[in-house]
């Protein structure tokens, strides 16, 4: 069943965040992961509109878990530590 994690970004510092997308990427492809969103114009219907918003798509939530664990990942997400602050959740599709 197809997974999806659903992540919102504030991006603290972004000259330093570029590190970090550019590192991300090979990451999510090597799971399976395709990118459905990723830091588009958001418009919040309720409560407030996160800073960036991305949405990844992987084959299941296992494939989701393996990406986020991978050594791979883990690098980028250090990345990402100094510079940005987030929630990153996986769903289950339907």
């Amino acid at each position: 069943m197809t997974a999806y994690v659903i992540a919102e970004i504030d991006v603290h510092d972004p000259a330093a965040y570029q590190a970090y997308v550019a590192a991300a990427p090979a990451s999510i492809a090597q799971y399976g992961g395709t990118y459905r969103a990723r830091g588009g114009a958001a418009e919040a219907f309720e409560g407030a509109a996160p800073k960036r918003t991305v949405v990844l798509e992987f084959p299941n939530a296992d494939a989701a878990r393996r990406w986020y664990h991978s050594p791979e990942y883990t690098a980028a997400r250090k990345l990402r530590a100094g510079c940005a602050t987030g929630r990153l959740v996986v769903v289950e599709g339907l």
